[in-house]
C-alpha cells in the first residue's frame, strides 16, 4: 500500500488536473452525441420522375446525408483529440511508474547494503 502512495507522489497531478476539464467535456460531448437520436433520412419517393417534386426530394436526401457525414467527421475528430489526450496522460503515468520501479530497486539495494553493514557493525561491537 505504501508503494502505491509513494507512486502517486510522482504523477504530475498539476497537468492531470489541468487537462481533466477538457477530457470530461470531450467525453460529455461524445456521450451526448451518442445519446441523440440519429436523424432519419426522408423516405424515398415511390416513383422517380425527371422533373418536378421527386427530384427535389432526392436533393433533400442528398443534403441530409451530406450533413450527417459532416457531423460524423466532426465527431471523429473530437474522438481523436480525446483519445490523443488520454494517451498522452497514460504515457506520463507509465513514465512515472517506470521511474518509481527503478527507484524502488535502488532503495531495495540500499536497504540490503545497510542491513549487511548494520549486521557487520553489530557483530563487531559484540565481539569487542
Amino acid at each position: 500500500m505504501a508503494g502505491w502512495l509513494s507512486a502517486l507522489k510522482f504523477v504530475p497531478w498539476g497537468q492531470v488536473i489541468d487537462a481533466a476539464p477538457q477530457i470530461v467535456q470531450g467525453a460529455r460531448k461524445l456521450m451526448r452525441r451518442g445519446d441523440e437520436n440519429t436523424p432519419q433520412p426522408p423516405a424515398a419517393p415511390a416513383a422517380v420522375h425527371l422533373g418536378g417534386e421527386p427530384r427535389d426530394v432526392l436533393g433533400e436526401q442528398l443534403a441530409a446525408l451530406q450533413q450527417r457525414v459532416n457531423q460524423l467527421q466532426e465527431e471523429q475528430r473530437a474522438s481523436a483529440v480525446l483519445i490523443r489526450s488520454l494517451a498522452e496522460q497514460n504515457a506520463q503515468v507509465v513514465r512515472a511508474v517506470e521511474a518509481l520501479r527503478v527507484r524502488s530497486r535502488w532503495l531495495a539495494l540500499a536497504c540490503a547494503l545497510l542491513g549487511v553493514a548494520s549486521t557487520g557493525l553489530l557483530a563487531w561491537v559484540l565481539s569487542h
